[in-house]
């Protein structure tokens, strides 16, 4: 096996993604668990969830704008409904039996004048009264849920959902991460602006005696510190909203991307991910 170090950067960074997407479809699996049967394997849920992550690994381009958390999420939940429609496909046809069964009691019980008994219904049916038990615990556990809506939409119009979802859980993690990151790689006094206006909720007068400027310039380095927090998430999450420089050629627009890569690399896909307080603090 080659040496992780040792594999070619595409490589490396799809083997990155799976490794760290890995957690993600557990999560699904698990919301999916608690709104279907309990018969639902969660082995085979998994597993197409893993194949889908390992698709969305290989297929993943972060120049399309999509942040990967929204991306693969995506690509596991369709896996994981084509999975449990695979499944109902076989209750289907036992459904088919059951209406036939159903048929056949019915027409006994009128000639019969009474419920007839498992032996006379497996007799007409022309099986053994194995057969017919083995048949029963087909229905029971096929008959619990219909999946025959979602030809036209998904398990998640279906079936309600309570709250936030753990993508959007992971979603917000990772936006929020790549916040602390852009606030920690700001330049010093706008990082200064940034943490003592909108996390120490100082006064301006007070921000600008100990800068020494102006309050007019704290307003300024204010709006100049959002406008580049604004892009900087952008650059990483959604690049096509990112705001293009006046100057693209110059060194202000050079200065720009190196630190929007600075954000970008500041921190593992899966340290994004990691529980951790909302309180931003300097490094």
């Amino acid at each position: 096996m080659i040496p992780h170090s040792e594999l070619p950067p595409a490589r490396d960074a799809y083997e990155d993604l799976v490794h760290q997407g890995i957690p993600l479809v557990g999560h699904i699996v698990r919301e999916t668990l608690t709104r279907v049967p309990a018969h639902v394997s969660r082995d085979d849920l998994t597993s197409a969830g893993l194949a889908a992550l390992a698709q969305a690994a290989r297929a993943y381009d972060a120049e399309r704008g999509a942040g990967f958390v929204a991306y693969a999420s995506t690509r596991i939940r369709g896996a994981v409904v084509d999975e449990l429609r695979g499944m109902d496909w076989a209750s289907r046809s036992v459904r088919r039996r059951a209406r036939s069964v159903d048929e056949v009691r019915g027409t006994l019980s009128t000639e019969l004048g009474r419920p007839p008994t498992d032996a006379e219904v497996a007799a007409a049916l022309g099986m053994g009264l194995d057969q017919l038990k083995a048949h029963r615990d087909d229905v029971s556990r096929a008959s619990v849920l219909s999946l025959q809506g979602f030809d036209d939409s998904t398990i998640d119009d279906v079936l309600p959902v309570r709250g936030e979802t753990p993508a959007d859980v992971l979603e917000h993690r990772e936006r929020l991460a790549y916040l602390r990151d852009a606030v920690e790689r700001l330049p010093e006094r706008l990082r200064a602006v940034v943490e003592g206006y909108f996390f120490a909720e100082r006064p301006m007068a007070e921000l600008a005696a100990e800068l020494g400027v102006t309050e007019s310039r704290i307003s300024q380095l204010r709006a100049e510190a959002v406008a580049l927090l604004k892009d900087a998430l952008n650059s990483a999450l959604d690049p096509h909203l990112v705001t293009e420089h006046a100057r693209p050629t110059g060194c202000a627009a050079r200065r720009r991307e190196a630190y929007f890569a600075e954000v970008a690399s500041h921190r593992t896909f899966a340290a994004r991910l990691a529980p951790a307080p909302y309180e931003i603090h300097s490094a």
